[in-house]
């Protein structure tokens, strides 16, 4: 493609497995390309140890991680801006501006954002009291020595543990799993371990401990109290969108739904919804929003 009126065909901020697989497809059908992001090239998907859910015949996250880097590194259509983070996001009726950290301004005749998500802190839950500014690794970050023999308290049911129990196959740990009733339902494939303890909450109050321990207090959804012990404390409570600043629409819980936004600013992977949090479905949203501009750009129907 190229227009001298831009410097690419298409901006891409985030470089997950949905900014990344924009950028393949993109460059499949001729379009420049600059991606932006902060950290490395699928960054969260070095952390996930075992993965279900994806093709190809990847069980783990690095490996696919690295597949996906190599093809990536590789397409000259793409350029990479690592180690840098989109400041404003700015569209209009002729293009859209991205201005970096660095004040550098990006144009392009459409943008795709895939910036994901981040993991919600215990601050963020109104069902959690927890000391100011404490901050937790997710679950799927514990290292093996983290784990081996220990017994740990994981804040919230989401879905992430049972990727850590497959990834720990063998592993004595115990999870003490303390969950509001909204995440009962995520609690179902992992109710079987004999290695997890389920303790439905209605309220954790967070404290510390003595030495290496520490300790809770939790009223039980039937209104018992009981004290809860630990070795150490992790997250799974979901995540919160990610979204950058400027000219992109939010919904009432943060995240940026494909429908509604401004014509030249396409959404894809995570920051779309927390319904759809998944590698396959990230992959498939960012090829198809490349997709997207480039039948924009030629303005030929998107549907049908």
């Amino acid at each position: 493609m190229g227009d001298t009126r831009y410097d690419t065909d298409l901006i891409i901020t985030g470089g997950g497995p949905a900014g990344c697989a924009a950028a393949r497809m993109a460059a499949s059908v001729g379009m420049r390309s600059i991606l932006v992001e902060p950290d490395r090239l699928c960054r969260n998907l070095y952390r996930i140890p075992a993965l279900n859910n994806v093709l190809g015949g990847y069980t783990g996250g690095p490996e696919l991680a690295d597949a996906i880097v190599a093809e990536l590194k590789s397409t000259e259509l793409c350029r990479l801006e690592l180690g840098r983070y989109v400041t404003e996001l700015r569209a209009d009726d002729d293009q859209v501006t991205v201005t970096l950290d660095t004040g550098v301004s990006l144009t392009a005749p459409y943008a795709v954002v895939a910036t994901g998500v981040g993991p919600l802190q215990p601050g963020d839950a109104t069902w959690i009291t927890a000391p100011a500014g404490l901050t937790l690794s997710a679950l799927w970050q514990a290292d093996t020595d983290d784990a081996r023999g220990r017994t740990l308290l994981v804040l919230g049911g989401d879905r992430p543990i049972g990727t850590f129990l497959r990834a720990h196959p063998t592993t004595d740990t115990r999870l003490l799993v303390a969950y509001p009733a909204t995440d009962e339902y995520k609690t179902d494939e992992i109710r079987d371990d004999p290695r997890v303890t389920l303790l439905p909450v209605d309220h954790l109050t967070l404290r510390g401990g003595e030495g290496s321990q520490l300790s809770a207090e939790a009223v039980g959804q039937d209104g018992t109290h009981r004290t809860i012990t630990a070795d150490a404390a992790f997250l799974s409570l979901g995540n919160a969108p990610a979204a950058p600043p400027g000219d992109l629409t939010r919904g009432p819980d943060g995240y940026c739904p494909p429908t509604g936004q401004h014509p030249r600013v396409i959404v894809a992977g995570d920051l779309r919804s927390a319904r759809f949090q998944r590698i396959m479905t990230a992959l498939g949203s960012g090829s198809e929003a490349a997709l997207h501009a480039y039948y924009a750009a030629r303005d030929l129907p998107i549907k049908g």
